[in-house]
């Protein structure tokens, strides 16, 4: 999941979003460096992450994907499901969608010290930008991917232009996108109850 999902999948909890939200840029063993209440929230981030990976809904978006850029797959979809959470917003929450991520954005400046250093690279663009609502534009994902192919992937990478993938099945990775997210939030519920029921 990219950084829209995790934040809903996290629920209300500040740690849960905060940790959904960077948990990408944490390494290793938790906690490590984080609080614990953070390190929480990315051990749910990361299980969120194989949850998804063994979805079937998930798995058929993935062979979506031309086998130009089938190795990249997971990170397509990941993006293509923010858009169509972002599209489909009303369904999962009350609040508007850009008072949702104004929201975030203020829960990292308020703990931007305890989050990893490379996150703190990220942060201040993406709320300077609003990267989570952006996700709305069809272009703001194909943007974004071409970002990455660029600056988060080391090696040369078929990303670029990986946002025309996304308009080639677009009612397809939408039904992929329904039938997956209903699914997500009710594992993460029971993740998060079973979580708060055992102090585990």
């Amino acid at each position: 999941m990219n950084y829209l999902a995790h934040l809903v999948l996290a629920g209300d909890d500040p740690a849960d979003r905060l940790g959904g939200l960077a948990g990408d840029f944490v390494k290793g063993v938790l906690p490590g460096s984080l609080p614990a209440d953070l390190a929480a929230g990315v051990r749910l981030h990361r299980a969120i992450d194989l949850y998804a990976d063994a979805h079937p809904a998930f798995r058929q978006s993935r062979e979506r994907v031309s086998t130009l850029r089938r190795r990249y797959a997971g990170v397509m979809v990941d993006m293509f499901y923010d858009h169509f959470l972002a599209v489909h917003w009303t369904r999962y929450r009350d609040e508007p969608l850009r008072v949702y991520t104004r929201s975030v954005y203020g829960l990292v400046a308020e703990r931007a010290g305890e989050l990893p250093a490379s996150f703190g690279d990220v942060a201040p663009h993406m709320a300077a930008q609003d990267w989570l609502a952006s996700y709305r534009d069809p272009r703001a994902i194909a943007t974004a991917l071409d970002r990455m192919s660029q600056h988060r992937l080391r090696r040369a990478n078929p990303l670029a232009g990986g946002g025309l993938e996304l308009l080639d099945d677009y009612a397809g990775f939408e039904t992929d996108f329904l039938a997956f997210f209903p699914d997500a939030q009710a594992f993460t519920a029971s993740l998060r109850a079973d979580r708060d029921r055992t102090g585990a």
